[in-house]
């Protein structure tokens, strides 16, 4: 899947001298004008696309190899040393302990488990009874409207299968932009087809620390300097309670 913009429609292959031998002299001029016309919408979608490209560029700052890298959905990226369970090193110990799980989950859901780790990574740091503020739950932080009547919202099966759903649709509707998929699983699918600079600052933020995150994995570290960032800023917290309720 393509990661970088969506392809533009440059081509000029239109039938030129078909509509100049089959048709009357007297067409001709409004022929030009239509074409013309055409080509200044085409040119227009052209720059947008440029334009919306180079914000979402600028906006997490990657390098643009990793921001339009082609994410293959596998058993993890390329030249990268893998752990049990095909996630990369980087991530903390108690989203690790979920390395059997995810392996299943990525076969499920036909996600990268890296992808995966990294979600679980961002929103419970691998609780799965941590809830949000504004009432999400579980290790993948799902809001309760998703969950079926009758449900445990914090059984890890079950949250997985509502989380990623929505975070493999939310790949879906962005053709595959791991960084737009990001920001719909965080800010709902709605915002995938909006700039960047309309995003709520707690987007930005989370497509910010994932993206970040993923380009160390894609570089092959073994530790993340945008993942120990995170957790300066508060997900080392977050990660102490989840220590403890995975001891307890």
């Amino acid at each position: 899947m393509d990661l970088g913009g969506r392809p533009t429609a440059t081509s000029t292959d239109f039938p030129l001298r078909t509509a100049a031998i089959s048709s009357p002299v007297r067409w001709i001029p409004t022929l030009l004008t239509f074409l013309l016309i055409l080509a200044s919408v085409r040119s227009w979608g052209a720059l947008r696309s440029g334009l919306v490209n180079l914000a979402h560029q600028s906006l997490y700052q990657a390098d643009t190899s990793i921001a339009n890298f082609e994410y293959e959905f596998g058993l993890g990226l390329p030249g990268v040393s893998y752990e049990a369970g095909g996630i990369s090193p980087v991530f903390t110990p108690q989203v690790r302990t979920w390395s059997a799980e995810i392996s299943q989950w990525a076969v499920e859901f036909e996600l990268d488990p890296n992808l995966i780790a990294l979600v679980m990574q961002i929103e419970s740091c691998g609780h799965p009874k941590v809830h949000s503020p504004v009432g999400a739950m579980g290790l993948f932080q799902v809001m309760p409207f998703h969950f079926k009547e009758g449900e445990d919202p914090l059984n890890p099966q079950t949250n997985a299968v509502r989380g990623l759903s929505y975070l493999a649709r939310s790949l879906d509707l962005s053709n595959g932009r791991v960084d737009l998929a990001l920001a719909g699983y965080n800010g709902g699918h709605g915002v995938i087809d909006r700039e960047p600079n309309t995003w709520a600052p707690e987007t930005r933020r989370y497509v910010q620390w994932g993206m970040g995150i993923l380009e160390d994995i894609f570089k092959g570290e073994r530790k993340s300097a945008k993942l120990d960032a995170w957790l300066a800023a508060g997900g080392a917290n977050l990660c102490r309670r989840a220590s403890a309720e995975l001891e307890g």
